[in-house]
């Protein structure tokens, strides 16, 4: 999604390092000071960076390092015991197991193996579209994430539908506005969700991408956890404020004196199915609240239908070593590992928003969880260990602490009430 306007979501304080070391010279501003770019960002006065000069600066820090391997894909990941480490590698009798990871050059085949006393395991998300709507070729009916790719087939369309209401459908519905004048195609924009409403950016509500929050989550039930962060989509998932306003804004001018934008957008409306006919493609509509359904065609869909992270195929040997919980997902640790029946830890990236809440997939939280990855390897606090980082307490034995009213057995404090009702 690296359109043009397009900004991360989130400070550019939240880059690899910075919220760990603010001295590290791998840090956003080092980039900036070591491009010569530092006086121009320093003028430009805002948080939120253009996404395409994140992306820059990420490949900047590739280039620094020796470790990174690219065009590698991992199929194979083991445990070589003790025993086997030692005839494996000529080691002594008492050498430490390890894991052994196979990987393969997509283009030659060519394979490679790679040891290692512990793990990390960062392979993210992948776009999600529901079986429902799969099967159409994938230049009519394609994942926001392609669009980039495919988007000059998008712009001879007579008619672009995008599905969803997050900050990728918007974002293309952004950028489709803009060249809609130039190309005058239709565009209608659909979500099931209940309206096409801002992403949550509060000061308040950020703080729930906070260390002190994601400890709270993973101390809850797990059935808790489930209910809660099936909930809170508007926390992550929602429209950026300033995209939904530029939208907005559009739409506006487009509609001065007699205009009217070629344009529509409906809510609470799922997309049911998506069949192929003369022309274009007919969507299968129902707006839940309604209870009414409809059918809507077009000659390309865009889908906005959000991102999944499967288990990793790669994982299958040591599938009798990891705890599942009983929706078949990995358990995991307070401190964001693998829990596996194994010496060697296996640290975990953005896999893990079932059991840490909405605070594990951002780039906010990356530096501090893989600060503890760090100490715990090198077996001592080689990072401070980041507390009290919000001004709101999220569990009662916080609140409890810090509150002077407050306590937990009431023996300081007696409730009368003359409701009889409480």
């Amino acid at each position: 999604m690296l359109l043009d306007g397009t900004t991360l979501e989130v400070p550019f304080l939240a880059d690899l390092v910075t919220l760990a070391d603010p001295t590290s010279e791998h840090s956003y501003l080092n980039y900036l000071r070591e491009t010569g770019r530092i006086y121009e960002f320093y003028f430009y006065e805002t948080f939120q960076i253009p996404r395409r000069e994140y992306n820059d600066y990420l490949r900047w820090v590739v280039e620094r390092l020796d470790a990174p391997a690219f065009r590698r894909e991992v199929v194979d990941v083991r445990w070589a015991d003790a025993d086997a480490s030692a005839a494996d590698t000529g080691a002594g009798a008492d050498a430490p197991g390890h894991y052994v990871v196979t990987a393969r050059d997509p283009e030659t085949g060519e394979r490679d193996t790679y040891r290692g006393r512990h793990l990390a395991l960062g392979i993210g998300s992948r776009p999600h579209v529901p079986e429902h709507l799969r099967g159409h070729p994938d230049a009519d009916v394609f994942h926001t994430a392609a669009y980039r790719h495919t988007r000059e087939r998008v712009l001879d369309a007579d008619s672009v539908t995008v599905v969803g209401s997050g900050q990728s459908a918007a974002e293309v519905v952004a950028d489709l506005l803009e060249r809609q004048p130039e190309h005058d195609y239709r565009l209608d924009w659909l979500t099931r969700s209940e309206g096409f409403f801002p992403m949550e950016y509060s000061k308040l509500g950020l703080q729930h991408f906070s260390p002190e929050y994601a400890q709270y989550v993973y101390d809850l039930p797990q059935s808790t956890t489930d209910d809660l962060v099936a909930n809170q989509d508007l926390l992550y998932k929602g429209v950026d404020p300033e995209t939904s306003a530029a939208i907005y804004d559009l739409l506006y001018r487009r509609s001065i004196g007699t205009a009217d934008p070629d344009v529509g957008l409906f809510a609470m409306t799922d997309v049911r199915d998506i069949a192929a006919v003369d022309g274009g493609y007919a969507l299968d509509c129902h707006q839940w609240q309604a209870e009414e359904s409809f059918v809507h065609e077009s000659e390309v869909v865009v889908l906005g239908t959000g991102y999944e992270r499967p288990v990793p195929g790669f994982l299958d040997p040591l599938e009798d070593d990891i705890a599942w919980d009983d929706r078949g997902r990995f358990e995991v640790t307070a401190d964001h590992r693998l829990d596996v029946d194994l010496p060697g830890d296996v640290f975990l990236q953005n896999a893990d928003l079932h059991t840490h809440g909405v605070g594990a997939p951002d780039l906010g939280l990356g530096a501090h969880r893989n600060a503890t990855f760090v100490n715990r390897l090198l077996g001592r606090d080689a990072y401070p260990d980041d507390v009290d980082t919000v001004f709101q307490d999220f569990s009662v034995d916080a609140f409890v602490e810090r509150a002077p009213g407050a306590s937990r057995d009431g023996s300081e404090t007696t409730v009368t009430t003359t409701d009889p009702d409480r």
